[in-house]
């Protein structure tokens, strides 16, 4: 699922702790594209997520955040933390669509979660 994995990246660059309304901006100002241009990263977050691999600081606090994000729809993303998302799920639905499948196995086994998330992202579901 994209909005999964969209999580999974959009944590490298924009989340870490809970604030009252939004996440912390602290990871905002992340080069995503460089991110998405190296497999390497790209398969360390996931492996992350998946709990089959170690976690960066980014990445721990990624896993603690994600279920949140779903379950509100982002209602806690700044709007750069969302533009980051839509990068992200557009780039995960084109290059590692089976480890979107993955994550929304992991995190959004029975579908609950995807429309609204991608509804709030993208003005529709996908």
């Amino acid at each position: 699922m994209q909005v999964l994995t969209l999580v999974v990246l959009v944590g490298c660059a924009a989340t870490a702790v809970l604030s009252a309304d939004t996440y912390t901006t602290q990871f905002d100002n992340i080069d995503l594209e460089a991110i998405l241009k190296n497999e390497k990263l790209v398969d360390n977050y996931t492996k992350c997520l998946m709990d089959e691999g170690p976690c960066t600081n980014e990445g721990r606090t990624l896993k603690k955040l994600l279920p949140d994000a779903l379950k509100t729809a982002c209602a806690k993303c700044t709007e750069k933390q969302k533009t980051g998302a839509r990068k992200v799920i557009k780039f995960y639905q084109t290059q590692h669509p089976e480890d979107s499948k993955k994550l929304q196995q992991k995190y959004d086994p029975e579908g609950k979660f995807k429309a609204e998330f991608e509804k709030a992202l993208f003005g529709q579901t996908l």
